[in-house]
């Protein structure tokens, strides 16, 4: 029935292929700086070739290489334009959509996880899937209730399928890390592999997805869809109608752009603070703009909680303190956080004007009342960091991200990539105001938390 092993040898053969390409194009560029051509001009073309056909072979396939394709889709912000341009359709297309499961096996899953007669559930389904990701596919349909509904349908045989995908991504991790400047590939692909079963266990997703939509049900600003059924590899919620953000982000009216942006880093820091849970998939796949039920406005729908974080305690108050520290300039203090968090390590000793220094540009969107995202300063960031010779490269491998930052970490990252892609002009500052603890002063933060609920 599944259509993900029996197809193991061809999709081990396509992915064990990339780095023998990347191989023989780093021997094309040698030839190419022989030939006269400067490194700036051949690492471009090193860049653009390579990311090519990196995302052309993990958008024919599903499973960890589908995964990762929508990871690093996030971080497409952060190439030179002229690199990112020519392959942004296919990074956006790899968000929401692959080739789907024959009918046939789709209709031996719901009968084998619903019953024989499971289309007595449904006063209408959709055999065409309206979108397909890496574990799964997303079917439309009309409960027996009359409610419409999304049947998210997983792949059989999608754990395996995952899990050698990345076992064969992080063996040339290396290889990768030209992609996007500034960024560690391997804890990347090692995080996604330690959440896979997290991923593929659907009464836990559905779990996290009723704890939101009961958390956010009046919410004037985000809607989440209720679960209406759950079961082993299937699981049903109800339908949203909206449009895709990754439509937004290509075609957007610059207000729908802003709003999304300021929805989203809403969503991003409001969520641990009412739920104690974290959407860890913030990719554009999973997210819509509905129309206010006025016609006046937009609010954001939030899809797919196959991966969260748990913080009963919301987001670490260390955060807070030391982004209010790092704008108030206290180099000392900061540093001082940073090491008894873990991100310093004992044997290494750091000047602490220094990480300020390193620090500052970084989370320049919090330093006013308002920022706009652009790709071209995501560029910048990158590009300080990732060029060898700055001391912010220097400084940066000797900074340590403690494991149960990481995920946290991952999340910001590929939020502030989105908000890139949409060039949104978002309050950043209001939102952590109101929900991040240790960002304000405790004399101040209380009245914040108040009125950001009320």
């Amino acid at each position: 029935m599944s259509d993900l092993p029996r197809k193991a040898v061809t999709r081990t053969a396509k992915l064990a292929a990339l780095p023998l390409g990347f191989a023989g194009r780093a021997t094309w560029g040698l030839g190419k700086r022989i030939g006269g051509k400067s490194a700036e001009i051949v690492a471009r073309e090193l860049q653009q070739r390579t990311a090519e056909q990196l995302f052309k072979v993990l958008g024919e396939l599903k499973g960890g290489a589908m995964k990762f394709g929508q990871a690093m889709s996030v971080f497409e912000s952060a190439l030179p334009e002229e690199v990112a341009g020519p392959y942004r359709a296919a990074l956006t297309k790899l968000q929401d959509a692959a080739p789907p499961m024959p009918t046939r096996t789709v209709h031996a899953v719901l009968a084998e996880r619903l019953g024989e007669d499971w289309r007595e559930l449904f006063l209408n389904f959709e055999d065409k899937p309206s979108a397909a990701a890496s574990i799964g596919q997303v079917h439309r349909a009309v409960w027996h209730d009359g409610r419409e509904v999304a049947v998210k349908v997983q792949y059989p045989g999608a754990g395996d399928a995952l899990l050698s995908d990345l076992t064969q991504l992080s063996r040339f991790a290396r290889l990768l890390g030209p992609l996007i400047p500034g960024m560690d590939i391997k804890p990347l692909i090692s995080e996604l592999r330690d959440r896979v079963s997290e991923e593929l266990d659907y009464e836990l997703e559905a779990q996290a997805q009723r704890e939101h939509a009961a958390e956010f049900a009046d919410d004037p600003d985000v809607v989440v869809p209720d679960v209406v059924h759950q079961s082993d590899q299937v699981l049903v919620t109800e339908w949203i109608d909206g449009i895709p953000l990754a439509e937004v982000i290509a075609d957007g009216t610059e207000e729908q752009r802003n709003r999304a942006g300021q929805l989203l880093a809403r969503f991003l820091f409001s969520g641990p603070a009412r739920t104690g849970l974290l959407h860890a998939d913030p990719h554009p796949g999973n997210f819509r703009l509905l129309p206010e039920k006025d016609g006046k406005g937009w609010r954001l729908g939030v899809l797919d909680f196959g991966t969260v974080d748990r913080l009963p305690g919301g987001l670490p108050q260390t955060i807070g303190d030391c982004l209010r520290m790092t704008l108030e300039g206290e180099a000392e203090a900061v540093y001082e956080l940073l090491r008894e968090a873990g991100f310093v390590k004992e044997s290494i000793e750091l000047d602490p004007d220094a990480v300020l220094e390193y620090l500052l540009p970084i989370i320049e969107p919090a330093e006013v009342g308002e920022f706009t995202f652009s790709r071209s300063w995501m560029r910048n960031q990158a590009a300080r960091i990732a060029d060898i010779r700055s001391p912010a490269h220097q400084l940066g491998k000797q900074l340590n991200l403690p494991p149960s930052y990481l995920l946290i970490h991952r999340v910001t990252l590929s939020t502030i990539g989105v908000l890139c892609q949409l060039n949104a002009a978002v309050r950043l500052r209001d939102e952590l105001e109101s929900w991040l603890p240790g960002f304000l002063p405790e004399d101040e933060e209380d009245g914040a938390a108040v009125e950001a609920r009320a």
